[in-house]
């Protein structure tokens, strides 16, 4: 039966699990504002860069790296805004997300899932956001100055 999965050291039948899939989003802090991205796959809309954390991947690496690929950037992570889960963030499937707010300097140019990019403030955000991304981008504007600000990641890194 195809829906058995089977322990492959003693032969028993193993429970299935479904966990919800690790993710990382960034918030960008330019000069000018903050970076986002417009998607060129499903689903559509502006959004924080961001993907999912390959296996053996840090929170932080996986970071890193979906900036550079989504903004050509090489991010200084500074933060963490928090962890939202609910499953119906992502329609594609049940996903859980790390936000990091990081710092860059340079041109963002959109590459790999990115179709587009701008540089957006909190008075000039797009209507469109996908995901739960506006929940996130209106909870940074809200507590950034009051509570994050002094609260930084320990060695902070340039990836």
């Amino acid at each position: 039966m195809k829906d058995r999965l089977l322990c492959p050291h003693c032969g028993k039948i193993v429970e299935k699990y479904r966990n919800p899939f690790p993710t990382v989003d960034i918030i960008i802090q330019m000069d000018s504002g903050i970076v986002l991205i417009q998607r060129k796959h499903f689903p559509y809309g502006w959004a924080l860069p961001g993907g999912f954390v390959d296996y053996g991947e840090s929170l932080e690496a996986a970071a890193a790296r979906e900036a550079r690929e989504e903004t050509s950037l090489d991010v200084e992570l500074v933060s963490q805004l928090g962890a939202y889960s609910n499953s119906d963030r992502d329609p594609r499937q049940h996903t859980i997300t790390v936000v990091f707010v990081a710092r860059a300097r340079g041109k963002p140019k959109a590459s790999d899932d990115a179709a587009d990019i701008g540089i957006f403030d909190g008075e000039s955000l797009p209507e469109q956001l996908a995901f739960d991304h506006g929940r996130i981008l209106q909870d940074y504007f809200e507590i950034w100055d009051q509570k994050l600000r002094p609260f930084t990641l320990q060695n902070n890194k340039r990836f």
